[in-house]
């Protein structure tokens, strides 16, 4: 299995080393663990001799863009921009442009193609994701909607060829497996720009010790429930109930994380009756806050 790394300059170190040291240990484990799939080679391609990550670290380029489509599997790295701003910007750059070029002449049903995080925005601006499922950073996501809204965007994990060689590499680089990124999601971090569901959030957020009903805060921001789902769904990827339960996980857990009080406590100051409702809702948003374990959580 033949595997190119499609990298320019400026791309996150780890985004690039990082599948390096993954499929270079993949092979190195193949024999023993699945011999049945063919060698793993890795080669770094781009549109110079040479790629300089964002942090200085150097990287010879071992494939000519020409030889793309002589491969079974091109990945694309992180772009190494911080915002989405930064990367819709950077898929004007002369580099990227002559990369999503060469992308675009790949036949899908050929060549396996992926990317990270913002990397797959520019296999989006290929047009090769078109009506396919993909997914990128949690963060990236209302970015990605508004750019490429026929691209079926899906913020979970994927895996195959080889899951139990996959599984056994992820052991020895102690690489953590979560099924979806849900648990990273900040909902302070949400980037969308639909004045409606800002003004939803905030009515959300002042209301939220007094549970009220969806369709109540749709009218209060002079709207309708359907028309409130619309565009929740558009702007986040999520119902407007959704919303508001993850906003009740992340206060409960920043209360949890800043006070003494317990879930017990905390449940009726975002909306809920007694705290083994929370503790379903905690465990379910799988909230990542660094929170205080609860002596009541076991029981």
């Amino acid at each position: 299995m033949h595997v190119g790394l499609l990298t320019s300059d400026g791309c996150f170190s780890s985004g690039l080393t990082a599948l390096i040291d993954v499929l270079s240990t993949a092979e190195a484990q193949r024999p023993d663990v699945d011999p049945s799939i063919p060698p793993i080679r890795v080669d770094v391609t781009g549109t110079s001799r040479t790629v300089t990550t964002g942090a200085g670290l150097t990287v010879p380029v071992t494939m000519h863009l020409r030889g793309l489509q002589a491969l079974d599997v091109v990945v694309v790295p992180a772009l190494g921009t911080m915002t989405a701003e930064d990367t819709l910007c950077a898929l004007a750059a002369r580099a990227i442009r002559a990369i999503i070029t060469v992308l675009g002449d790949l036949d899908p049903d050929v060549t396996t193609v992926a990317a990270a995080c913002t990397g797959v925005f520019t296999l989006a601006e290929s047009g090769l994701l078109n009506r396919r499922r993909a997914t990128t950073s949690w963060w990236l996501g209302a970015a990605f909607r508004s750019r490429y809204p026929s691209v079926l965007l899906d913020l979970g994990t994927m895996r195959r060829v080889s899951p139990c060689l996959a599984e056994h590499v992820a052991r020895l680089l102690v690489i953590d497996e979560r099924a979806s990124q849900s648990g990273y999601l900040v909902v302070d971090h949400l980037n969308h720009n639909d004045p409606l569901v800002r003004a939803f959030e905030q009515q959300a957020r002042v209301r939220l010790g007094e549970s009220p009903d969806v369709r109540e805060l749709a009218a209060a921001i002079g709207t309708s429930r359907r028309t409130l789902e619309r565009r929740t769904q558009a702007a986040l990827g999520m119902s407007p109930l959704a919303l508001v339960q993850r906003l009740r996980a992340e206060r409960a857990a920043y209360l949890l994380r800043t006070t003494a009080q317990s879930v017990e406590q905390i449940a009726p100051q975002v909306g809920y009756a007694n705290g083994s409702t929370l503790r379903a809702l905690l465990r379910r948003v799988q909230v990542r806050s660094q929170v205080r374990p609860d002596p009541a959580g076991g029981r």
